[in-house]
């Protein structure tokens, strides 16, 4: 989260997004976010998540898009979290400040449990579910028609703002991303290739049910933009939890992500994306990109952990040589 946007966002706020929808502050409980503030909140038994999205970062037209597109998946059989009408039955609540205004949404919280590290590690049968709705995802989107619109990959925050966000010292890094742009750029556009996308599907962004099927949420990050986009993520926040030294395991990793992954994304006959293969490594280069943009746009990075200063600089280095995870095998 941006310092300059927590510092915006106050008490009042919090009281008249949670009004809007039928409760109070002390209902509230924060659960976190990295771009909204996120609470979750129990209501008639039932349990919610209520978001403050900023106004610098969502449209109002950008976030009916968003809610538009969930509600189409869900009708069309696609486990989501549901967004919850306001008491005065909108989706969207705008909540005006007098520095900056946020929009409060609603979601039913999605039902099982998440799934964290070490146990998604290895785990075939959660590489199939996640390539099944990943393909069922892009299987819908190819037949939506949607009456709002939202923003292209080009127009992702992390991408537009990288400049403010890193520091001079990481110039090289502007440099990559803008080759990697005009790469990108050149990709061929079709209707089988390219389409509406969640933008972040991760092991944070869904939640298993004892029978393993999964439910996806946080669509914020939902673009324009190529399918194996949303492959590509999915790998990358599995295999770069290895250390430099484990590459015979990050590579293992990858082999058995594929392989179950695409089992699951071609059953009932769908088809991979076309050439998504050669073009996994061009968005694994986009997400560590983004990652490290985020991290310096959120983060307190003058005294960091031995962890996060030995992933700066590999991914530095990968980034400026123009490598990919994939690419170290």
């Amino acid at each position: 989260m941006d310092p300059k946007i927590k510092l915006m966002f106050l008490d009042e706020h919090t009281a008249e997004g949670a009004e809007r929808f039928g409760i109070t502050p002390k209902d509230l409980i924060f659960i976190g976010g990295f771009q909204n503030f996120i609470y979750s909140y129990i209501r008639d038994e039932s349990k919610y998540i209520l978001r403050f999205t900023p106004s610098t970062l969502r449209t109002s037209e950008g976030l009916a898009a968003e809610m538009e597109w969930i509600r189409y998946l869900s009708d069309n059989g696609l486990s989501v979290s549901d967004p919850v009408l306001s008491v005065n039955g909108k989706d969207i609540e705008h909540i005006e400040g007098n520095t900056m205004d946020f929009y409060a949404t609603s979601f039913n919280y999605a039902p099982g449990r998440k799934i964290g590290y070490p146990e998604c590690l290895g785990n075939s049968i959660l590489y199939e579910q996640c390539g099944r709705i990943t393909g069922r995802l892009h299987e819908l989107t190819k037949l939506y028609k949607p009456t709002s619109t939202r923003h292209t990959w080009e127009f992702n925050e992390y991408l537009l703002r990288a400049k403010d966000y890193l520091p001079a010292e990481l110039q090289p890094i502007i440099h990559a991303l803008d080759e990697l742009k005009a790469n990108l750029a050149g990709l061929p556009v079709t209707s089988d290739n390219f389409g509406l996308i969640h933008g972040d599907i991760n092991i944070g962004n869904f939640t298993v049910n004892e029978s393993g099927e999964i439910t996806l949420f946080d669509f914020d990050e939902c673009q324009y933009s190529w399918y194996v986009e949303d492959i590509a993520i999915q790998l990358y926040y599995l295999l770069y939890v290895f250390g430099e030294d484990s590459q015979s395991e990050r590579k293992a990793q990858y082999e058995l992500f594929i392989k179950h992954f695409e089992l699951g994304y071609t059953e009932d006959g769908r088809q991979m994306p076309d050439g998504w293969k050669n073009q996994i490594k061009l968005f694994l280069k986009l997400r560590e990109i983004i990652v490290v943009v985020g991290m310096y746009r959120s983060w307190d990075l003058n005294q960091p952990d031995d962890w996060t200063r030995d992933f700066l600089k590999d991914s530095r280095i990968r980034i400026t040589k123009g490598i990919s995870l994939i690419d170290e095998f």
